[in-house]
């Protein structure tokens, strides 16, 4: 029986990688031309360790990020995600999420999630003719972005599960000068705010460990700064698969594990790009993972490792991945969760 569902998942490996091939030898109209951007960052060391093929492996709270569907396969009664990510340009995004399981899952799981950029203070400067540099030094200022949603997530049989979250997202760039007269600035509040929307389903096959999954993220109206030009969220569908092989080896699962995943992703403002992973664990406690995204002329090979444990009726969980930039420098994750 092995051989057939390995054969399946790398047929399906082959079908997804010259769909998302094929768009690079398309010109995107909107290429580079959707805003709030920082709904793109991945949130989990592991899904990032593993390129970012997580579509079918995120469950818990963490899949608020991802697949909301996998929401509803969280363990225990609630769980805890909490991230951060060191982003390039000294950016640093935080993440959290909590899940919570009423009467045993009898009516699905219910997630908030929660993330926060912090920008720093960025120089604000003015176009100035009179000044031998051209422009004229405002100071710093501190822009800001979050976004607030409440996801949900129900196992509609014990193969298939679908959820579903509405998100407020708000970017805020303060009072940006907008004219001036002589050395008199005229300032003006440039902020929008937006409800977004995420949807998923995961599938658990007949076949032992392999799982299919769809997400489709940051669905929303147009938006707008002000009177400034419109511009859509980015808006991403993902489609993935993922094979644990632990039922397909003579190896003992409880000391030997290996999760293989792969995701065709393709976003409203960029070409689509394969997502390519493989996670090892052994004793049911240290992970190694690894994963790469192409094409790709930036982001190159992704690494990591995660522990996790359960103490009494807690379950802990710590998470670490190192992702490589061509002209940047390395992305750092860590992350933390529970499980009660």
């Amino acid at each position: 029986m092995p051989t057939p569902v390995l054969a399946r998942f790398l047929l399906l490996v082959l079908f997804l990688a010259p769909a998302a091939l094929a768009q690079q030898v398309e010109e995107r109209d909107k290429l580079a031309q959707s805003g709030m951007k920082f709904l793109s960052v991945s949130a989990d060391p592991r899904a990032a360790a593993l390129g970012g093929a997580a579509t079918a492996l995120t469950t818990g709270p963490g899949a608020l990020f991802y697949n909301p569907a996998g929401l509803a396969r969280a363990e225990g009664g609630a769980g805890v995600f909490l991230g951060q990510t060191n982003w390039i340009a000294d950016v640093s995004y935080n993440h959290g999420a909590v899940a919570l399981q009423p009467a045993g899952g009898r009516y699905g799981t219910f997630g908030v999630s929660v993330m926060a950029v912090d920008y720093g203070e960025l120089q604000e400067t003015v176009f100035d003719a009179t000044t031998d540099d051209g422009f004229r030094d405002l100071g710093t200022f501190s822009p800001t972005a979050f976004a607030l949603g409440v996801g949900y997530g129900r196992t509609v049989t014990d193969r298939f599960s679908v959820g579903g979250q509405v998100k407020l997202v708000t970017q805020d760039f303060g009072a940006v000068p907008v004219s001036e007269a002589g050395f008199d600035l005229t300032r003006e509040d440039v902020s929008e705010s937006v409800l977004a929307y995420d949807f998923g389903v995961l599938y658990d096959t007949p076949f032992p460990g392999l799982a299919f999954a769809v997400s489709a993220r940051n669905f929303s109206q147009q938006a707008a700064f002000g009177d400034g030009e419109g511009f859509q969220l980015p808006l991403t569908l993902q489609i993935g698969a993922s094979l644990d092989t632990r039922g397909l080896t003579g190896f003992d699962p409880s000391l030997h594990r290996l999760v293989l995943a792969v995701d065709a992703e393709d976003p409203y403002d960029f070409t689509s790009q394969i997502e390519a992973g493989g996670e090892y664990t052994f004793a049911n406690t240290l992970a190694l993972r690894a994963g790469y995204v192409f094409p790709s002329d930036v982001q190159g090979v992704s690494l990591g490792a995660g522990v996790r444990q359960r103490l009494g009726g807690v379950g802990f969980g710590a998470d670490y991945s190192y992702s490589a930039m061509s002209v940047f420098d390395p992305v750092h994750r860590i992350a933390v969760r529970f499980d009660l």
